[in-house]
């Protein structure tokens, strides 16, 4: 769990509304548009405070997308429960993920909650408090990141049929924003000081089919590409299946659109993809790396896969590991199959022993090490423009364009040589690098 009791603090005049975040990048700008919404309405609002106040209304924003996290959003919700029993905190109000999927379960299983809430439910949530939804609001949220980067939800929900995933069960069908809204929110992020959007959604290859009658991301990231102020604008969580090639087109023509691309693959053999439901095939995912690759080649790929599935053979996942080794992917992270109630693949028998998962993962990260390593070591003695993340102990801590915040590289600066501030870009000469990290210089 996060937060950390540090000390319980003195009841204030006002209630506090404490809001807590689990789970990924979108339930990170969902909290931040509830904080937002509660600044609007003159209430005092914090993130994970450590300070806990007796009249603090507690807000978990849960996730209930694997095994793992929805242990730790259920542990998060008895912790925060019983300090309510002890009259440390006033009120516990769950949301997010884990609640819209079980939120009868919750209710019957932990009583003195005082209400749960789904992904949708935002206005119903602000009442309870006692705070009015403000629609004139559009774009304004309290960070919860570095003030220089944000993550920019451009539709919620999500129409594709993979077996093995809950989202649409949780967060429903694909709702993409107008692109008229999604640039009046950079205007407001990049006024206060964002220089870095990161482009998220269940699916963004899907933006604008449902409002514009065609994929649009392309004609989106021109758009945002005109905003003053915003000079890295980066795509997260693209699928292969009908991938936009004009995306990489803006990517070639707009210095500001990172030559970074996150695409989770999940898997390799058409065994696996046909069962999943993924809707393309092993020739076509080499085919569609291979020409991504050709049109930018500078680009870095990120991509996910997942060990264990049911009915993952031998050669199923022996043909995965070939397929890692070959392509080289830059970065790359693999998952334990989780088996989900309500998915598809929840009706297959999760015949792969936990043990034989965890291996698999652990082979494949190791070969991805590796490959981590030989990539970066191309890099030493190059230059790189890299924005600077956090301070460190005696280190600024920053990135390249090739690299998202958490879950990729870092470049490691010795404050003790070099001068920055938090969100400044800087160029940087690669001295030598780890397996995942690099090491440089501040070019003055």
């Amino acid at each position: 769990m996060k937060t950390k009791y540090a000390k319980i603090a003195p009841e204030s005049s006002k209630p506090r509304v404490n809001v807590v975040t689990l789970g990924c990048s979108k339930n990170v700008h969902d909290s931040e548009v509830l904080m937002g919404q509660l600044k609007g309405n003159q209430m005092e609002v914090v993130h994970e405070a450590s300070n806990i106040q007796a009249n603090d209304i507690v807000v978990i924003n849960t996730c209930g997308f694997i095994d793992n996290a929805k242990q730790e959003s259920i542990d998060t919700i008895l912790q925060y429960s019983e300090l309510k029993e002890q009259g440390k905190v006033n009120r516990v109000i769950v949301t997010g993920c884990l609640s819209e999927r079980y939120k009868p379960e919750l209710q019957a299983e932990i009583s003195n909650v005082d209400a749960f809430f789904g992904t949708n439910d935002l206005p119903e949530l602000l009442s309870t408090i006692g705070a009015n939804y403000k629609h004139e609001l559009l774009g304004e949220r309290l960070l919860t990141t570095p003030s220089h980067f944000a993550y920019f939800k451009i539709a919620e929900g999500c129409n594709r049929p993979c077996s093995f995933c809950a989202i649409p069960i949780m967060r429903g069908k694909h709702v993409s924003k107008s692109i008229d809204d999604l640039v009046k929110e950079a205007k407001f992020l990049a006024a206060n000081g964002t220089k870095e959007l990161i482009l998220i959604a269940q699916d963004l290859t899907y933006y604008g089919l449902d409002i514009y009658g065609k994929r649009n991301l392309s004609d989106l990231l021109r758009h945002l590409s005109d905003v003053d102020g915003i000079e890295w604008i980066r795509l997260q969580y693209a699928y292969p299946s009908g991938f936009p090639m004009d995306i990489l087109d803006a990517m070639n023509e707009r210095a500001s659109i990172c030559n970074y691309l996150d695409m989770p693959l999940q898997h390799i053999s058409d065994n696996m993809l046909r069962s999943m439901r993924r809707g393309t095939t092993k020739q076509k995912q080499i085919d569609l790396v291979n020409q991504i690759r050709d049109k930018v080649p500078d680009i870095a790929l990120r991509t996910t896969l997942i060990c264990g599935y049911p009915g993952e053979t031998e050669q199923d996942y022996n043909e995965m590991l070939e397929w890692v080794e070959e392509t080289r992917f830059d970065r790359l992270g693999c998952f334990t199959y989780s088996h989900e109630e309500k998915t598809h693949a929840h009706s297959l028998a999760d015949d792969v022993p936990d043990e034989v998962k965890e291996q698999r993962v652990e082979a494949i990260m190791e070969v991805q090490q590796g490959i981590s390593y030989d990539i970066n070591q191309t890099k030493v003695g190059k230059t790189y423009k890299v924005l600077v993340d956090r301070v460190d102990g005696d280190y600024f801590i920053g990135r390249t364009e090739y690299d998202s915040p958490e879950v990729d590289n870092e470049v490691v600066l010795d404050a003790k040589v070099n001068y920055a501030r938090v969100g400044d870009f800087v160029q940087v000469q690669v001295d030598r690098a780890e397996d995942f990290d690099l090491y440089g210089t501040i070019i003055k």
